[in-house]
C-alpha cells in the first residue's frame, strides 16, 4: 500500500517583494548623489539665507533661483513619529515594529525618514537623532535616522519624575 500524499508540503519560500525606492528627478539628483557617498545634503538660499527641504529649482521662501547644496550637520531632533505595527508595504513585513518619523535638522528644516531604533521605547518626540544612511539598492542611499543616546539620562528630567 502506497501512503497517501500530505498536503502540508512544503512550499518554496518567495523572497520578500522589493522595497519601493525614491526615482531621483533633476532637482533631487543631487541630494541623492550626496546621500550614496553617506551625506546629506539641503538647500540654502544665498538671497535670503534660508535652509530648505525638499529639494526645488527655487527659494520656497523668497522664490529666488540662488539656491546651492550645502552638507547638512546631519543632528537634529525628533519632531513627531509613529511606530507601524503593521508593514505598510509588503517588503517592511519583516521590519515590524519599525518607526517614522519627522525629523527637525539643526538647521531648522524638516525631513520625513525612517528613525533606526533598537529599543523604541526609547524614543521620544524631542530626542536627539543623527542621520545614518541605508543602501538599499546599487542607486540609491536612503538617509535614517538614530538616536544619538545624548538624550537618554535627560528623558525623566526633561518630562518630569513621574513620568515613566
Amino acid at each position: 500500500m502506497v501512503p497517501a500524499a500530505s498536503n502540508t508540503e512544503e512550499k518554496p519560500m518567495n523572497p520578500p517583494p522589493a522595497r519601493p525606492l525614491p526615482i531621483p528627478t533633476a532637482e533631487t539628483a543631487h541630494y541623492w548623489d550626496a546621500a550614496l557617498e553617506g551625506t546629506l545634503k539641503i538647500q540654502y538660499c544665498r538671497a535670503c539665507a534660508r535652509h530648505q527641504f525638499y529639494p526645488r529649482c527655487f527659494c520656497t521662501q523668497c522664490l529666488s533661483e540662488e539656491i546651492e547644496w550645502i552638507k547638512a550637520s546631519g543632528f537634529g531632533r525628533v519632531y513627531t513619529y509613529t511606530v507601524c505595527h503593521v508593514a505598510g508595504h509588503p517588503a517592511f513585513e519583516t521590519r515590524v515594529p519599525y518607526a517614522i518619523g519627522m525629523v527637525e535638522l539643526d538647521e531648522g528644516v524638516r525631513m520625513l525618514a525612517g528613525i533606526v531604533a533598537s529599543e523604541l521605547d526609547r524614543l521620544a518626540i524631542g530626542a536627539r537623532v543623527q542621520v545614518c544612511f541605508e543602501r538599499a539598492s546599487p542607486e540609491i542611499a536612503l538617509p535614517m535616522f538614530r538616536l544619538t543616546g545624548v538624550d537618554a539620562a535627560n528623558r525623566h528630567s526633561a518630562l518630569g519624575a513621574n513620568h515613566p
